[in-house]
C-alpha cells in the first residue's frame, strides 16, 4: 500500500459534539477532534480525509471511495454501530484496516449499545478513552503501516 492517507468517519449526531450530552461525550468539538487526528497523523507522515454525516449512504460512499487512496479507516459510527449491517459490509468490502472508536464506553451504557456490527469487522475497538481514542487509533494504524 502506497497511500499515506487515513479516512476518518464520524456518524450521526457527532456534529453536535461539545454541546450534546457533555457529561457523556465531553466538551471537545468534532472540529477539535479532526484537528487532533490530523496532527497525530502528520507526526507519522500521514494525511487525513474526514467525513461526518447523519446519513448512512453518505458514510458508505465515503468508505467505498477510500479504496482508491486510503491506507486505513478510523470510524466512530455513532448509533449506526448498533444498527448498520450496511456500514459493516462496506468496511469489509473495501478490505482496509479499520479501527472503531467510541468516546464513551458503550459496554457501561444501555444494553442496546453493547452490540456493534462494526466491531465484528474492525481489527481494533477503542471505547471509553474520549477524544484520545482517536489518537490511539492513528497510532495503531501508523504502526501497522510502517
Amino acid at each position: 500500500m502506497t497511500a499515506r492517507q487515513l479516512l476518518l468517519v464520524n456518524g450521526p449526531n457527532l456534529n453536535l459534539l461539545g454541546t450534546r450530552q457533555p457529561e457523556i461525550y465531553g466538551s471537545t468539538t468534532l472540529a477539535q477532534i479532526e484537528q487532533q487526528v490530523s496532527e497525530a497523523a502528520a507526526e507519522h507522515g500521514l494525511q487525513v480525509r474526514a467525513v461526518q454525516s447523519n446519513h448512512e449512504g453518505v458514510l458508505i460512499d465515503a468508505i467505498h471511495a477510500a479504496r482508491a487512496d486510503c491506507a486505513g479507516i478510523i470510524i466512530n459510527p455513532g448509533a449506526y454501530s448498533h444498527t448498520s449491517v450496511a456500514i459493516a459490509d462496506a468496511l469489509t468490502g473495501v478490505d482496509l484496516p479499520v479501527v472503531e472508536v467510541h468516546l464513551s464506553n458503550i459496554h457501561r451504557r444501555e444494553a442496546f449499545r453493547h452490540h456493534s456490527y462494526v466491531s465484528a469487522v474492525a481489527e481494533v475497538v477503542i471505547a471509553g478513552a474520549g477524544p484520545r481514542g482517536y489518537v490511539f487509533a492513528v497510532a495503531h494504524l501508523a504502526g501497522r503501516l510502517s
